[in-house]
């Protein structure tokens, strides 16, 4: 009997000393482990550091592009601007260029009319010997240019418009006359059709507004930058008669 008490009291002990040490080994289950939980807890901080930084970084490259797009947008509106005035600039120059040309073929249109009906051009031994002195002069220089072209806006040395001829003309005695004709009709005296003399400027159209010039050679004929189709030449006064004459020598 007091052996089976021994071995029952020895397996209550050996229970309970197991049950001890079972409890005494959970503390060091639990160290054991914080490493592994503390490593996790690394990792996830080191993600969440990298996953702002980069999302810092994507919001600043968006920002970057927004920036430039808004650069982009403000550059193409002003390329815009420019490019509507340079086309409204084309656009009016080009205007003004029709507007020339069709002045230019209506005073052209005027100047047949005004030698249309004209004879033949007279050769130089039609026309009587020029006056001496500056008239002398300028008519000798005139004469020196029969058969040039008339070529709208030339100044010589081959080629003339109308006023451009008288003009240079004059220029050899030291006259300065205006460019255009309107403004040669206006200069030095008027004088009567009746009373010219070789050397006087011819002029038709209104004065102030006439659209031909000439200079008067004598013997009823006139040299002028004619047209496009005649150049400079000699013509009979009869064949169209001048509206006015200015005398300038």
């Amino acid at each position: 009997m007091r052996a089976g008490v021994a071995g029952g009291v020895l397996s209550t002990l050996a229970v309970g000393a197991a049950a001890g040490s079972a409890n005494a080994a959970e503390p060091v289950t639990q160290t054991i482990e914080l490493p592994t939980l503390t490593a996790d807890l690394s990792a996830t901080v080191a993600e969440s550091a990298a996953a702002t930084q980069q999302a810092a970084a994507d919001y600043e490259l968006l920002a970057e592009r927004d920036a430039a797009a808004a650069k982009a947008a403000k550059q193409a509106k002003a390329d815009l601007a420019d490019a509507k005035k340079k086309a409204e600039a084309k656009k009016k120059a080009e205007a003004e260029r029709k507007a020339a040309a069709e002045t230019a073929a209506s005073r052209a249109s005027e100047r047949t009319t005004l030698t249309a009906s004209a004879p033949s051009s007279s050769t130089e031994t039609d026309v009587p010997a020029p006056a001496s002195g500056s008239v002398g002069t300028v008519i000798s220089f005139l004469k020196a240019q029969v058969g040039d072209a008339y070529v709208m806006g030339a100044t010589g040395p081959d080629s003339w418009d109308c006023s451009s001829l008288v003009q240079a003309a004059f220029k050899q005695v030291g006259v300065d006359l205006p460019r255009v004709s309107q403004d040669q009709s206006t200069v030095g005296t008027d004088v009567p059709l009746s009373d010219i003399q070789v050397g006087d400027i011819l002029y038709w159209g209104g004065k102030g507004s006439a659209y031909h010039t000439g200079v008067y050679i004598g013997g009823g004929k006139y040299l002028d930058a004619a047209n496009p189709g005649k150049g400079v030449v000699i013509q009979d006064l009869s064949g169209y008669p001048a509206s006015g004459a200015v005398r300038v020598l």
